[in-house]
């Protein structure tokens, strides 16, 4: 059924999410491949690829949206309008004009749209790791999110298509059941409670989906957790505990697992993560899979961080003017950068797409930029910027900013001025609006950074993306 939508609307790719709650940057992380690809705004946000002459891609995304409407139980039909979605060029891969963009930051997400999602894997919810999927334990989580990533395969001799790549990811935090004090370390500080999959999901895997060529469990410690169990395996008397299964797998004396890994995947590098790696193609009914992690010792450490902490805020007071601004402050990942890299030259380049409402009056002159608290000419910073005017009641406003910063910067703000509400036209402004006389709208905006480090020549470049949560703006009216 979904390739029959691809087919007729002549996707190139396509990006969907359902995300309930805000992703955490400074406690779960935000430079790891987790944190930077699957952690999504609030609400529904979906992007599309049209192979589609130019004039015929707004058609093809308000056919997209309907279809994606029924599809998935929910209301991106919204999205059809003129004056819900825009065309980025800089913030998403290249499309030269053939990409739209739209969020829906007040959508709920329920097990409506769970459902229509799960029915696109090979077999469903009833066998494989999609078996640990329970309704209860998700949405009872801190955060979970279910992305649909699309995009076509072409072959390497013509370029012709070939098949279409269709990538399903649920990503869940949980808090694992601490209640039980046996559990944990015997520390009362509960610094790391112990935990199962059958604790933490209520379920086990009872083996592969039989259309599944490869089904594996992956358990990932990232660079701080090794680096605090190599301290304390140094300082430890004695061997680790584990006395079977890979050299990586023995030497952690932290914490115990309750399954032996087949292989342990070390990063290169220093300061590498480890990946142990279970298959599950053996397990069935009569011997399911339930991977279970007890703590050895106490140990703190904290998920690695993006080069900047960002967030956003509203200025100004009363109900007339008021202004947007980005904050940036630099990290320990910054430190270490420049603690590295002395004699090189290290910048980060950081990409900002701005959407807002056409109903939301922005004066793109008074853009502001201050590094280390002083303020500073915008085109010392500013390599590239784009800004698409609103339109009243045809499009919104739309701004992409491409900022390079020196990696040794403290903090930046980037500030632009607005207006709340329309008083001009203010029964005009509450007609159109489908919004009670206390209106409140939302805000999305969306940022990425790229690491850039040139050494003798050569530049080495990561992607980080991260995400705001919405901005919620609301105006009292007098009657």
């Amino acid at each position: 059924m979904f390739n029959g939508q691809v087919q007729k609307f002549h996707i190139k790719a396509m990006e969907l999410s359902f995300t309930q709650g805000r992703w955490n940057y400074e406690r779960w992380g935000g430079f790891d491949p987790i944190s930077s690809h699957n952690a999504k705004p609030p609400g529904v946000e979906l992007w599309a690829v049209f192979d589609v002459p130019l004039h015929q891609v707004d058609a093809s995304w308000k056919n997209l949206t309907h279809s994606l409407s029924g599809l998935f139980c929910t209301s991106i039909n919204f999205l059809e309008s003129s004056t819900t979605y825009s065309a980025p060029e800089w913030a998403f891969q290249s499309a030269l004009g053939s990409l739209r963009y739209g969020t829906l930051p007040r959508e709920a997400v329920c097990t409506e749209n769970l459902t229509p999602w799960l029915k696109l894997l090979p077999c469903r919810d009833k066998a494989g790791l999609s078996s640990l999927m329970d309704r209860p334990s998700i949405y009872r989580s801190f955060y979970h999110s279910q992305r649909l990533h699309l995009s076509m395969s072409s072959a390497a001799s013509d370029g012709s298509r070939s098949g279409i790549i269709l990538e399903q990811t649920l990503t869940v935090v949980l808090q694992p059941n601490d209640q039980n004090a046996d559990m944990n370390h015997v520390s009362k500080a509960k610094i790391q409670p112990s935990w199962s999959l059958s604790s933490i999901f209520g379920r086990k895997i009872s083996g592969r989906c039989v259309l599944a060529k490869l089904s594996n469990v992956y358990l990932h410690a990232d660079r701080g957790l090794v680096a605090q169990l190599e301290n304390l395996h140094e300082n430890s008397a004695q061997f680790a505990t584990n006395d079977t299964g890979p050299v990586d797998f023995r030497m952690n004396s932290g914490f115990k697992l309750s399954v032996t890994p087949e292989r342990v995947h070390k990063e290169l590098g220093k300061g590498s993560s480890l990946l142990y790696e279970y298959p599950i193609n053996d397990y069935k009914d009569t011997e399911q899979f339930d991977l279970g992690l007890s703590w050895e010792h106490p140990i703190v450490w904290s998920s690695p961080h993006a080069p900047f902490y960002a967030s956003r805020f509203l200025m100004g007071s009363g109900n007339e003017r008021g202004a947007i601004a980005i904050s940036l402050k630099s990290t320990e990942m910054t430190q270490g950068l420049l603690t590295n890299n002395i004699e090189e030259r290290c910048k980060l380049q950081v990409n900002v797409l701005q959407v807002v409402p056409w109903y939301v009056k922005v004066y793109y002159h008074t853009l502001q930029l201050l590094v280390d608290e002083r303020p500073q000419v915008l085109t010392d910073f500013v390599e590239r910027i784009r800004v698409s005017p609103s339109e009243d009641k045809v499009s919104p406003g739309m701004m992409e900013l491409v900022l390079q910063f020196p990696c040794e910067m403290k903090s930046a703000v980037l500030s632009i001025e607005f207006d709340k509400v329309c008083l001009n036209s203010l029964l005009t402004f509450v007609v159109l609006l489908p919004i009670n006389i206390c209106l409140a709208f939302f805000i999305d905006i969306k940022l990425f950074m790229l690491m850039s480090v040139s050494h003798l020549g050569n530049v080495n470049k990561e992607l980080i993306m991260l995400h705001f949560p919405c901005l919620k703006m609301t105006a009292f009216l007098a009657t």
